[in-house]
C-alpha cells in the first residue's frame, strides 16, 4: 500500500506545471504560446531569462528528486525508481493541465537520478553542461546526456533496475525531443544566448 501511495504522490508532484504556473502568475502569459510551446525549464529560460528560468529548473528538479528519495527511504530502491518515473510521466502529461503536453522531463529526470543514482546524475549533468557550452543548444545537450545515462549507470556499477530506468528514461527524453531534432536537421533550432536578459 505504501508503495502505491508513494508512486501516486510522485505522479501528482510531477504534474505540478511550474513552467506554466510561474509565467502565468508573474507575467500573466501562457508559456505554451511562446518558443517551442513546451512548459519545461528550457523554454521558460529562453523566453523570460533566468528570473523565471532558474526557479522553474529548481522546482522541476525537486519534483523528481523528492518522490524518488521518499520512495528510497521509506520503501525500497525500486519504489524510488518507480515514484521518480511517475513524476517524470506527470511532468510530460500533467494532471493539472488535463493531461495535455507538458515538458520534456530533463530537469525532473535529473532530480530522480540524484535520488537513486547520484554519480550518474553528476556525470550526466557535467556532460550536459559541456555539450551545451560547446553547442549552445539545450536540446543537443539533453539528447547527448540522455543517451549516455544507461552507459553511465553501467559504468558506475549500479544494479540492473537502475540501468533499466536510465535506459528507459533516456529513451523517453530523446523521444520527447524529436521535434527539436527535426529543427536541428532543418537548421531552424534556436541557440541559447547565455547573456540574454529577461524582458521587462
Amino acid at each position: 500500500m505504501t508503495f502505491a501511495i508513494v508512486v501516486a504522490a510522485g505522479y501528482v508532484a510531477g504534474s505540478c506545471p511550474w513552467g506554466y504556473w510561474l509565467p502565468l502568475l508573474f507575467r500573466g502569459e501562457d508559456i505554451r504560446r511562446h518558443g517551442s510551446g513546451a512548459i519545461g525549464a528550457s523554454n521558460v529560460f529562453r523566453t523570460y531569462g533566468r528570473t523565471l528560468g532558474i526557479p522553474v529548473v529548481l522546482l522541476d528538479t525537486l519534483k523528481g528528486f523528492v518522490p524518488a528519495l521518499v520512495g528510497v527511504l521509506l520503501v525500497s530502491h525500486l519504489c524510488g525508481i518507480v515514484a521518480g518515473a511517475a513524476a517524470m510521466l506527470g511532468h510530460a502529461r500533467p494532471l493539472f493541465l488535463r493531461f495535455q503536453r507538458g515538458g520534456k522531463m530533463v530537469a525532473t529526470a535529473g532530480g530522480v537520478l540524484f535520488a537513486v543514482c547520484p554519480w550518474v546524475a553528476l556525470a550526466a549533468g557535467a556532460l550536459w553542461i559541456v555539450v551545451f557550452l560547446v553547442s549552445r543548444y539545450a536540446s543537443v545537450a539533453s539528447v547527448v546526456a540522455a543517451i549516455a545515462l544507461p552507459v553511465l549507470a553501467l559504468a558506475f556499477g549500479y544494479p540492473v533496475e537502475v540501468i533499466a530506468f536510465a535506459g528507459a528514461g533516456g529513451a523517453a527524453i530523446v523521444f520527447l525531443h524529436r521535434g527539436n531534432l527535426r529543427r536541428l536537421r532543418a537548421g531552424t533550432e534556436n541557440r541559447f544566448r547565455l547573456r540574454r536578459s529577461a524582458p521587462v
